[in-house]
């Protein structure tokens, strides 16, 4: 070895090299630590369920989402017109289930979507 290496090794940089490498060990010691309470609580909650344990249809088969057409309730008008309306006195819902329950549809001849391309009613 000749004096530049002694230098360079004797010089502030291998203080800073040993500082990184003792806050990495302690950094990795650290996070393994905390491994370990995670790994407790684990070992400490239920196995999950067996196959026979799993939920089953009900009898009557697999519940179905319920779809209606729904309509706008009117706003409740005071009898002289002059008295404010309270919150509590509005009523609950916004809508109310429609009489007519047939859905809407696209008239024939139309183009069916907004910039479709299509010739539209004429």
């Amino acid at each position: 070895m000749n004096t530049a290496t002694y230098q360079a090794v004797s010089g502030t940089q291998v203080f800073g090299y040993v500082l990184v490498l003792v806050v990495g060990v302690a950094l990795v010691a650290g996070l393994l630590w905390a491994f370990r309470p995670g790994v407790a609580v684990r070992r400490r909650e239920p196995a999950p369920p067996l196959p026979e344990e799993q939920p089953e249809l009900p009898p009557s088969g697999p519940v179905r989402e319920a779809s209606e057409m729904r309509e706008p309730l009117e706003m409740p008008r005071t009898e002289d017109g002059s008295e404010r309306l309270t919150p509590h006195r509005i009523g609950d819902a916004g809508s109310r289930r429609a009489d007519d329950q047939r859905r809407p549809r696209w008239s024939s001849g139309s183009g069916g979507t907004f910039g479709g391309g299509g010739g539209g009613r004429t």
